[in-house]
């Protein structure tokens, strides 16, 4: 039996598949959208080298993953009947993790996290009705609380129906938990909500460079337009996906629904821009709250433009309403089950941004050193000997 996970090839996805290789046994039913095997495999190692150098991920290909070509928004994935059947056989719990993040994008989002939420659900209901299903989890957000101000919000009193929401991508998100309570009222459940996921507390390198190119532009700003005592709530990815790798696997989660968060730890701007200051041997920026609403008209105005500087002012207009909120997460049922907090932002935010300025934010990805036709036969070769002796 296998862990079907979904969003592999993304950012957060990556970690996943990479923290139940190696910290757990069972086998990982892959969906990514490719048009045949070789596509697929170039496109899941394109994301998993970031875990592992190639001979390892080659042995978790050859060992312990099933790859499915399909697309998550498509009827039974756009899968042949004997596949989705293999599927549906070989599946002992769902983590689903894919979702578009385009804020700017209803029918993106609807399609994503609705229509395909929905499939998944399918496909866990079928499992479910012919076996047994062991949990489904969901990769939700926090940003299905809505509008806030000033808050901290608990897991039990995020949801409010008739709170606005920010944008496609918090509200399609909403009804996707909604959908997993309602039509998988009899499987084992747990919604994971992250908060800002932003660099691995480990180490600089990260693949994922939308909301790194925002915080590298506003750290290289002399004035803010901020209150200098607002907190963000920021956490690192690898957190993210210890929390969501152990309490799937789990027995018996005390909860169903977690924030993984920085909570009441959560930093304000002084802080975060004092450490970064520091690292960098610069000086601390001015906080001018006041410049809000100009600095969202100037944000505006260059988000039009097509260079780097117009790619960065998009993206943090996009983000500009989840780092003026000054809302945090309550972590506290997390924080108690793994036993730890998440490590402060300030204390690996230099690195991530060293690394995303030097690289001029794109990781740099190694290419597959041999064809994956060559890997197959290579593998089937391997196979033959050790099943015939050696061969002549």
């Amino acid at each position: 039996m296998a862990i079907f996970l979904t969003g592999a090839t993304g950012y957060i996805g990556s970690y996943l598949a990479a923290g139940l290789l190696e910290q757990h046994g069972e086998s990982l039913n892959l969906l990514v959208r490719a048009e045949d095997s070789e596509e697929a495999q170039r496109r899941l190692w394109h994301s998993l080298q970031l875990h592992f150098d190639f001979p390892a991920f080659r042995e978790h290909l050859s060992a312990r993953i099933h790859i499915f070509c399909g697309d998550l928004t498509s009827p039974r994935f756009g899968l042949h009947d004997e596949e989705y059947e293999l599927l549906v056989a070989s599946t002992d719990s769902v983590l689903h993790c894919a979702a578009s993040l385009n804020r700017k994008s209803e029918r993106s989002c609807l399609n994503v996290n609705l229509r395909g939420t929905l499939e998944v659900i399918q496909l866990a209901r079928r499992a479910q009705d012919a076996h047994g299903l062991r949990r489904f989890s969901e990769v939700s957000t926090v940003a299905v609380a809505g509008r806030r101000s000033n808050e901290l919000v608990t897991e039990d009193g995020a949801i409010d129906w008739d709170r606005s929401d920010y944008d496609p991508y918090a509200r399609t998100k909403k009804f996707g938990e909604h959908m997993v309570r309602e039509l998988l009222p009899d499987v084992p459940r747990t919604i994971f909500r992250p908060s800002i996921v932003l660099g691995d507390s480990r180490r600089p390198e990260t693949t994922q460079f939308d909301m790194v190119r925002a915080f590298v532009f506003l750290g290289s700003l002399p004035v803010l337009p901020f209150r200098p005592d607002d907190c963000v709530d920021i956490v690192p990815v690898d957190y993210v996906a210890d929390a969501i790798v152990a309490l799937h696997q789990s027995l018996s989660p005390k909860h169903e629904i977690y924030h993984l968060s920085s909570g009441v730890n959560s930093e304000s701007f002084r802080e975060l821009t004092a450490a970064l200051a520091q690292a960098r041997g610069k000086i601390k920026p001015l906080f001018w709250p006041e410049l809000e609403a100009p600095f969202r008209r100037v944000v505006g105005r260059l988000s039009g433009r097509s260079d780097n500087l117009g790619h960065a002012a998009s993206l943090l207009r996009v983000f500009l309403p989840y780092l003026v909120w000054n809302t945090v997460f309550d972590n506290t049922r997390v924080v108690a089950e793994l036993g730890r907090a998440p490590a402060r932002f300030s204390s690996y935010c230099y690195p991530l941004f060293r690394f995303a300025r030097e690289n001029r934010f794109h990781y740099p990805y190694r290419e597959w050193p041999l064809g994956p036709e060559r890997v197959l036969a290579e593998d089937a070769r391997t196979e033959h000997s050790v099943a015939g002796g050696p061969q002549r």
